[in-house]
């Protein structure tokens, strides 16, 4: 380690350019909207989040998977941030933003008190700041596990150096410390004893002789990681697109290919959007074998050089050690790659590419006039294609509309921005998209869930029956579907079938209200003798009521209509008069009207029957 002689100030001037440089490209998503794809799950739609940060929600964090990850660091940030902006998009990208720059600023530290190179360092620290492949991570709200890490990474990365400087048992703690609140933002991290490892060989020069000391050194870091893979492993068991439903050889193939487009991304990024389908069984024979020795050669060439030229070796294996995690080996979901997976392994290419360039110049006569113009053109480029990328992620429609122009067989694509559609209203042009989706991948469930409602807006049931049972197919579990379903065949006169789904549901999940309150409904009113049954319904009604804390008025009709179906009139009446004042508190007075109709049938002790179910109206439900 060289020590830098440059004044104080400057350091500070860098920072504050770091700062300034990060905001110009990424300010402009304080006015950008949250996006429908993982945001839901991860923010808005999430009431353990929305709730804001509490005792309670912060131990959920420590002890629930959120999202098919472990990060509770990265959930109590969402918590915190709802917590003070509310749901107000800005507000949590501005947390976003916030993190890289200090994350940007962290880097240039690092490498600075590691290398005492002041402007490689500050050069390698803007391109992280603001190279394109970066704006995914920073205008995605539900990337925040990125930029919290990034921090975190950069804090260890502190932390090791002060502790090489002056080894204690202290200062090893807070390697510590530091590396486990990076794993707590986000599992990726793993390999960031490896990169120590890196560092020890360059630029801290600790390893000639005591390799397996330095490999010991790092044995509690290496039990963290461990302890994190096994968690990470376990958590996203259940991910649409695990390991078993890809062949191992397409996962192989895709890796190899992956690493030689996010270096092609990183010198020439263009055409970069949200989703990258996964080229499955797709990939040419020559785009493998030439990617092949692509890797073959980049790597040999460090090798060779590792005593002249050590940064390249550390650099080279940075990159390639850091995307092992996420390189596609261990599928998770159905992308092929993703530009947020090269937000920490790149740095390692950047720091290759920066050292190398300032070697070979070194004996120039114009070197620092030449390289100062050539890195402000290159920043400049950088900029202006990192701002214009962030455009895209203005909003769900502009952002799935690009993806679907600079992508291809993007099912993902597709279905998200069917749901916009969907939601704008624009309902034939949303299930166009949709049955696209479906048709480019039959086990997209999303897609199928959102072509079947839009065909249930049409009042194609029929159509939306196929779907959903596609889904169920991919989903035996999903109760709320079963619920749906159920609704659905009772619609299409298929009674029994319908109270099968319902009875489904309290098989998955006993304490479901909607589906008790449906089957109450059907037990108590059907037109058919051999369906009715008063004493199940009364037992599933009230217990529909109890979940419900007597707070859904349309529940005391059910329960009025079982207590006549078993003959208990005056209960019945009762009950409906209870259904009468609960309603007209909450301003339902079609619903008062109708339980009067139902007392003046039970003052004739006479039970409800619901013709409605001969026709094909929904029953009523418990949400």
């Amino acid at each position: 380690m060289k020590a830098t002689l440059r004044p104080p100030w400057l350091t500070i001037v860098i920072c504050l350019f770091l700062a300034a440089l990060t905001w110009l490209v990424f300010g402009q998503t304080l006015r950008h909207d949250f996006i429908n794809y993982d945001d839901p799950r991860y923010v808005y739609e999430n009431t353990k989040i929305t709730s804001g940060v509490s005792l309670s929600g912060i131990a959920w964090a420590f002890t629930h998977i959120h999202s098919m990850n472990w990060h509770p660091l990265t959930t109590i940030s969402h918590m915190l941030d709802c917590q003070v902006y509310g749901l107000k998009p800005g507000g949590h990208h501005f947390t976003n933003v916030l993190l890289h720059i200090v994350a940007a600023i962290l880097l240039f530290l690092a490498l600075q008190e590691m290398t005492g190179t002041f402007w490689n360092s500050a050069f390698v620290a803007a391109v992280f700041a603001i190279h394109p492949l970066r704006v995914e991570s920073v205008a995605w709200i539900a990337e925040r596990k990125d930029v919290l890490s990034g921090v975190f990474f950069m804090l260890t990365l502190l932390a090791y150096v002060h502790y090489v400087r002056l080894p204690s048992i202290g200062r090893y703690l807070v390697v510590v410390f530091a590396l486990a609140c990076g794993l707590m933002s986000k599992p990726m991290l793993v390999t960031l004893p490896f990169v120590l490892l890196l560092l020890d060989h360059w630029p801290l020069d600790r390893i000639r002789g005591r390799f397996w000391k330095r490999v010991a050194e790092k044995i509690p870091l290496l039990a963290l990681s461990a302890v994190s893979s096994i968690g990470t492993l376990v958590a996203q068991k259940g991910a649409v697109g695990w390991t078993e439903e890809l062949p191992i050889l397409e996962r192989i193939n895709n890796a190899i290919i992956s690493y030689v487009l996010y270096i092609w991304q990183m010198v020439w990024p263009a055409n970069l959007a949200v989703f990258y389908p996964h080229p499955e069984n797709r990939l040419l024979p020559w785009e493998i074998i030439s990617s092949l020795l692509l890797l073959v050669c980049g790597t040999a060439i460090p090798i060779a050089l590792r005593k002249q030229r050590p940064y390249l070796i550390t650099g080279w294996l940075w990159y390639l050690g850091m995307l092992v995690p996420v390189i596609g080996l261990v599928q998770v979901g159905w992308q092929g790659r993703a530009d947020r997976y090269t937000y920490l392994p790149q740095i390692g290419l950047y720091i290759a590419i920066t050292w190398t360039v300032a070697d070979l110049t070194a004996l120039w006569r114009r070197q620092r006039t030449i390289l100062s113009t050539a890195a402000i053109l290159t920043i400049g480029v950088l900029t202006w294609r990192a701002w214009a990328q962030t455009w895209y992620w203005r909003d769900s429609e502009i952002l799935f509309k690009h993806a679907l122009a600079v992508t291809t067989n993007n099912d993902v694509a597709e279905n998200n921005l069917g749901i916009v559609y969907l939601r704008q209203g624009n309902v034939d042009e949303a299930i166009s998209l949709l049955q696209a989706a479906v048709d480019l991948r039959p086990d997209n469930s999303p897609a199928h869930e959102n072509l079947a409602k839009a065909l249930l807006q049409k009042g194609k049931v029929a159509d939306a029956l196929i779907h959903y049972q596609k889904l169920l197919e991919l989903q035996p579990d999903n109760i709320e579907v079963h619920n749906i379903v159920g609704t659905a065949l009772i619609q299409q006169r298929r009674i029994r079938e319908g109270v099968e789904e319902w009875e489904k549901v309290l098989a998955i999940q006993p304490d479901n209200g909607n589906a008790m309150s449906n089957l109450a409904w059907v037990f108590a009113t059907s037109p058919d003798d051999s369906l009715r049954d008063g004493t199940k319904a009364i037992q599933l009604a009230s217990e529909a009521l109890r979940i419900s804390g007597n707070r859904i008025p349309i529940l005391f009709r059910t329960l009025a209509a079982a207590y006549a179906e078993s003959g208990r009139f005056s209960e019945a009446i009762q009950t409906a008069q209870q259904g009468i004042k609960l309603a007209n508190s909450q301003g339902n007075s079609e619903l008062a009207a109708e339980l009067n109709g139902n007392i003046a049938l039970y003052q004739e002790q006479r039970p409800l029957r619901d013709v409605s179910l001969t026709y094909g109206h929904s029953p009523p439900h418990s949400e």
